[in-house]
């Protein structure tokens, strides 16, 4: 389907043409390869004003320890809820250091300990590699809160996009296995449905920063092991249980391929009367409220975010 330049929200239009010209990059192989090495320059860096570490941790599948970074409120007293943040990148590129602005918005809103892990990512170590890192991630949180100050009980787990998809994954197996209490969670345009047949997902092949054919490349990688039944860890829409589900905020542009997937998923948790907030943004694409921040859309959607963050906060982790 091809899309005009505007057809996409008047704000967002100016990066319309950079935006396609990123999915096409990462279209190829050789294009992921080289965004991941750009953003793994940014390994390291902190945020000004908090307490930031880096700290590696053992893989309970035999992988290679997890790095994660970890983020608080400098000199706090008492314990803060923990959140689990998994970045995006369609499971395939990206280090937690690119989300550093938002993290930082996080807990300027309502304070938290923030852990995020540096998953493996799926060009070389496909699912579930990444997948067990977050989890594990989880579980080392629990175990650790004391020395963390954090609760080892009413978890946060937030996620855009591939972490989205990460989010969904770990609240589903931690409402399965009981590992873990979630308080809610925050998968914002996820990544959830490897079988892209929704009506978004086969229509938007040329739109800005994530397309159909970015989409398809990044399911090849991250189930290249997997024969036969994909599960259900892997593609989270294949559930169909949501009971005990923790409240869940999401968003979504109408302007690209996750849009009906993540309706989907809502609707869903709705059916079983989750507690959840939702908004669909009009002419937007994939990440937009990120790549054009000073868009009044993208203003808009980082207020529902944030607002619906702490209203959250304070209600199922206070």
């Amino acid at each position: 389907m091809q899309v005009s330049k505007k057809s996409f929200d008047e704000g967002l239009q100016s990066f319309v043409f950079s935006g396609n010209m990123l999915a096409a990059l990462i279209s190829r192989k050789w294009g992921v390869n080289l965004f991941h090495s750009l953003t793994k320059m940014l390994k390291g860096k902190n945020i000004k004003g908090l307490h930031c570490e880096e700290r590696y941790i053992p893989s309970r599948s035999g992988g290679d320890d997890i790095r994660v970074r970890i983020f608080k409120p400098e000199n706090f007293e008492g314990e803060l809820p923990g959140k689990l943040y998994n970045h995006g990148g369609g499971y395939m590129l990206g280090v937690p250091e690119v989300s550093l602005e938002l993290l930082e918005q996080y807990i300027k809103t309502r304070a938290c300990v923030i852990v995020a892990p540096d998953y493996r990512k799926s060009v070389k170590q496909p699912f579930p590699a990444g997948f067990n890192d977050c989890y594990d991630t989880l579980l080392w949180m629990k175990e650790n809160a004391s020395s963390l100050g954090i609760r080892p009980s009413k978890f946060i787990i937030a996620g855009h996009s591939a972490g989205g998809g990460l989010t969904a994954a770990v609240s589903l197996k931690a409402r399965d296995t009981g590992d873990a209490d979630i308080a809610f969670q925050m998968p914002i345009y996820p990544m959830i449905d490897h079988r892209q047949e929704t009506e978004s997902a086969k229509a938007f092949t040329t739109v800005p920063v994530w397309n159909g054919i970015t989409n398809k490349l990044a399911w090849d990688f991250y189930l290249q092991d997997q024969q036969g039944k994909v599960p259900v860890y892997a593609s989270p829409s294949l559930n169909k249980d949501y009971k005990d589900f923790p409240p869940t905020i999401s968003f979504v542009g109408d302007m690209e391929p996750f849009k009906d997937e993540t309706i989907e998923y809502i609707d869903m948790l709705k059916k079983f009367n989750v507690p959840t907030k939702f908004e669909l943004y009009k002419g937007a694409f994939h990440g937009f409220e990120s790549v054009v921040k000073n868009a009044p859309i993208s203003k808009q959607a980082n207020k529902f975010q944030f607002e619906a963050y702490a209203e959250f906060y304070d209600k199922y982790a206070p």
